[in-house]
Formats: structure tokens, C-alpha cells, sequence
């Protein structure tokens, strides 16, 4: 015996309200993206505030409960085992046979917490639990009761069928994918933007990325390093669009043209006028970047403020307050960051000041940016025309 149907639970879907619906089909939709990547066929229904996914036949339990555990807007994953109903003694011994399956003879403490929706069942909640916990006491000489803090908690849900569980293994949270409108991701090889990228996501956006490679400064091998994050990212964010925009011509302009110690800021200014261009052509409402505050020269907050100067869309830092071994921590658990640590540089790397301003003036920075006259603007312009499209998918090669 195995559990053939996953339990789904959901956290703040639950409060929206009017609204809920909209967020439960995000929900739905989200998880068939998931599971239709998996070797079986799923039925999922939705039935008195939680989701209830039916396994068919044969199914790849792993490759499902993976898949399930980077759906945003889930709380909770609960392998269920599913029994007919045909009555109260039959029900003593479905649980009995749960126990003896998952336990068998452990020392352990237990409670049972039942459920029950279908009222013409002939007890009630209480009495079920008071009933099921009398079982398992006279059949297992191992266990005993604690209905404070017990190891081990026997869900009982008596629906059109019985259901048992007792595993909840914890999901990724946050909103489903989908419900909160798109952002453009500034997307680099590094730790961060990935980190960033799929926590704007966990709070139901879309995303689209841009990434500014600089050929011949950076490698082939760096773009698909580049590529490489944005996939490990669409197995959280789903499929997204990647523009992929030739920054050289535009960095040795800034090195040739403008004060050393500005060409960080200067540049990042740059990459934010063409996210945007992009953001505002595919109907964005924001730019995310994986900046923090202090990590670097370009992210003090006289350097954001700078940057921030050239937009006219909001730019959303998901990581503005993390330090930068939480970042590394949380790339780690998403599975980006052994493929960020590979030694293939991007092209903000290349052009690096000696001493970086730290405290920019917008007034300063303007002024600076005139000497690159008109020129700069064609450039920009040919870059966003030739830049490469790439449409990211889950478990492409």
C-alpha cells in the first residue's frame, strides 16, 4: 500500500476573500504546469478549501512530490491514503492497516485529528478521534496518547471517501504564479539576480529577464551560464522570455568617455534605460534587480538612488536587506548557486574602476553622461533592435 493522492494546503490564498477564487485557479493552473512534466496522469479538484490530486494508475511519487514542492501559493503537501467507505468497523481497521504501514511497530507518541465534511457520516469529529484513538491504543502495545505534543498526528478526513494522513511536507509558499501582473528581471550570472528573480515570483509575478552580454569580453560559455540560471529559475517562475542585449559597443563608449571611477554606476544606468525599454514594450509594471544594500560601490544607497534616476517604472529589490551569505543560503535552496559560482565572468565584471565611486551625485553623473553626446542613443537603440529573444522552459536542455 502507498499513498495515491496528495492533499494540498494553502496559506494566504485563504484570506482574499471575494478575490479567492482567482488565486485557487491560479493555483490549479500552476500545478497542472507541474505535474504535466511528470510520468502520470493527475486529477486535481478542489473541494471545501483545499485541492485534492488524484494519482492514477502508475505515477512517478517523487518526480510529483518535487514538482508540487516549487509550486508557489502551497503550504503544504500531504501524501494521502484513500479507503472506501463502507462503514465504522471498516474504518477501524483503514486505520489500523495506515498506522501499521507507515509506523509499524515504533515507540512513539500520537493523536487523531479528524475531519469531517460529509455530516451524514454517524459521528462526529470528536467521536472519531475518541473512537480511532481506542483503536490504535488496543492494536499497538508501542504507542500512547499526547494530545499536546505528539510525534506523530493521524488526519482522518471523512469525505465521499476516507482519507489518511499524516505526513505535511512543507511547500514553497507565497502566491501562485500569475496573480500579481509582470516584472522585468535584470539578470546576470551572479548570485543574486537569480535569488531575486525567483522571490518576485514566489509573490505571484511574472517575469521576463534581460541579460547584457559583451562579446568578446565575455565568453560564449557565459551567456549560457546566463541561460543555464534562467532554466533552474523556470522550474519556480515558469516560462519566461530571456533578452539577451550586445552591451559592448555601449560599455567601451562609457570606458572611453566618461570619468573612471563612474563607470559602474554610469553603465548600470544604462542596463536599467534598455530593462526598462524592454519592460515597457512587454507590458511590465516594474524592474527587479538582486541588489542589497552596501554589497557592492554600485548598490550604497547614493549609488541606487542614481540609478534609479532613469527610470520611470517602479524597480523592486526583493534582496535589498539581506546580507549576502542569507543570499548565498537561499540560492543554495532553490539550486542556483553552484551554477552562479562557474568562473565564466559577465560583462559587469570587465570594466571594473580601481576606486569606484561609492557616493555618486545625480547632478555629477548627468553632467558626465553628455560627453557620450548623441552617438549613446543610437547605440541603445541598435542594441534593443538586435537583441536575442530566448523563451526559458522547465527542463529544457
Amino acid at each position: 500500500m502507498r499513498a495515491s493522492h496528495f492533499l494540498i494546503k494553502y496559506g494566504e490564498i485563504a484570506v482574499k476573500g471575494k478575490n479567492r477564487n482567482v488565486f485557487e485557479d491560479a493555483l490549479r493552473k500552476q500545478m497542472r504546469i507541474a505535474l504535466s512534466r511528470v510520468d502520470g496522469t493527475f486529477n486535481i479538484e478542489k473541494r471545501s478549501g483545499r485541492f485534492f490530486i488524484h494519482c492514477e494508475d502508475d505515477f512517478d511519487y517523487d518526480g510529483a512530490l518535487a514538482a508540487l514542492q516549487k509550486v508557489f501559493g502551497i503550504v503544504g503537501i500531504c501524501p494521502v491514503y484513500v479507503f472506501e467507505d463502507e462503514g465504522v468497523d471498516t474504518l477501524k481497521k483503514d486505520v489500523c492497516s495506515f498506522w501499521r504501514e507507515v509506523y509499524g511497530d515504533k515507540e512513539m507518541t500520537f493523536k487523531v485529528k479528524a475531519r469531517r465534511s460529509n455530516k451524514k457520516y454517524p459521528l462526529d469529529s470528536m467521536q472519531i478521534n475518541m473512537l480511532l484513538g481506542e483503536v490504535l491504543l488496543d492494536e499497538f502495545d508501542s504507542i500512547k496518547v499526547d494530545v499536546h505534543h505528539p510525534q506523530a498526528t493521524v488526519y482522518v478526513e471523512v469525505r465521499e471517501k476516507i482519507y489518511i494522513y499524516s505526513t505535511i511536507i512543507p511547500g514553497a509558499g507565497g502566491m501562485p504564479v500569475g496573480t500579481a501582473g509582470k516584472a522585468m528581471l535584470l539578470l546576470s550570472g551572479g548570485i543574486d539576480s537569480p535569488v531575486a528573480g525567483v522571490r518576485i515570483a514566489k509573490r505571484g509575478a511574472n517575469l521576463e529577464a534581460v541579460y547584457f552580454h559583451a562579446p568578446p569580453y565575455t565568453s560564449e560559455r557565459a551567456k549560457e551560464k546566463v541561460i543555464d540560471l534562467a532554466r533552474i529559475m523556470s522550474e519556480y517562475a515558469g516560462e519566461f522570455k530571456l533578452h539577451v542585449v550586445n552591451f559592448t559597443e555601449i560599455q567601451l563608449a562609457i570606458y572611453e568617455k566618461c570619468p573612471h571611477d563612474e563607470l559602474t554606476i554610469i553603465m548600470r544606468r544604462y542596463m536599467m534605460r534598455i530593462a526598462e525599454m524592454f519592460a515597457l514594450e512587454s507590458g511590465c509594471l516594474g524592474l527587479v534587480t538582486g541588489e542589497s544594500i552596501g554589497q557592492v560601490a554600485s548598490q550604497t544607497m547614493q549609488s541606487l538612488r542614481a540609478t534609479n534616476d532613469v527610470c520611470t517604472l517602479p524597480v523592486y529589490r526583493p534582496l535589498i536587506g539581506f546580507d549576502k551569505q542569507e543570499i548565498i543560503d537561499e540560492a543554495e535552496r532553490i539550486g542556483t548557486f553552484e551554477t552562479s559560482i562557474l568562473p565564466y565572468e559577465d560583462c559587469c565584471t570587465i570594466f571594473v574602476a580601481k576606486h569606484p565611486a561609492t557616493k555618486p551625485e545625480v547632478d555629477a553623473i548627468r553632467k558626465s553622461e553628455t560627453a557620450l553626446g548623441e552617438e549613446i542613443d543610437q547605440m541603445v537603440k541598435s542594441a534593443v533592435a538586435s537583441a536575442e529573444t530566448i523563451r526559458i522552459r522547465p527542463g529544457m536542455a
